[in-house]
């Protein structure tokens, strides 16, 4: 009896296993929204990574976090670290700036787990607003494959960016 259920075990084991290694190589996860606000207003908070700061729902999260910025205030080269018990460490950097239509950014984790993504954030005017997606897209090494099994990308993240763009959304219609 015991060694049966030491055969299920394992064979359960490897299933999950086996599954996870047929999971995608990389993912991508985004959200979209649309606010009363020109692109430029709207690229401003995101383009400027102290205002970025000010909507982002991780640096929310957790407020005794550390934040250090590096580089030109606004733009390509500019750059913030965290650290904090809650959100871990890491370092964000802006590679791509397109006035009103893009701000595009390195993000590192450095713990609890490490990872590099790429993050978009494509603005289109619509109306007299801005239809904005937050996109970000990565690497899935098995580790993080093995994790999706469980629990996906999509539901783990989701839920922050709908957050982060409602405080976007608030940011922008309110200046």
């Amino acid at each position: 009896m015991l060694k049966t259920l030491l055969i299920i075990v394992v064979l359960a084991v490897l299933g999950v296993l086996g599954f996870a290694a047929t999971r995608p190589d990389s993912f991508v996860l985004q959200r979209s929204t649309t606010i009363a606000a020109p692109p430029e207003r709207v690229f401003g908070l995101i383009n400027d990574l102290h205002g970025f700061n000010t909507w982002n729902p991780w640096a929310l999260k957790d407020p005794t976090t550390r934040l250090s910025y590096e580089g030109p205030d606004s733009g390509p080269g500019a750059a913030y670290r965290w650290t904090g018990e809650k959100l871990g460490s890491g370092r964000m950097q802006i590679i791509e700036s397109v006035p009103g239509r893009l701000v595009a950014a390195r993000l590192e984790f450095r713990a609890p787990m490490e990872a590099t993504n790429r993050v978009d954030f494509t603005l289109q005017p619509e109306g007299s607003g801005t239809r904005i997606t937050w996109a970000m897209s990565g690497a899935m090494p098995f580790v993080s494959k093995l994790m999706s099994v469980f629990v996906s990308m999509d539901k783990m993240v989701g839920p922050d960016f709908e957050a982060g763009l409602a405080n976007l959304k608030a940011a922008a219609e309110k200046s």
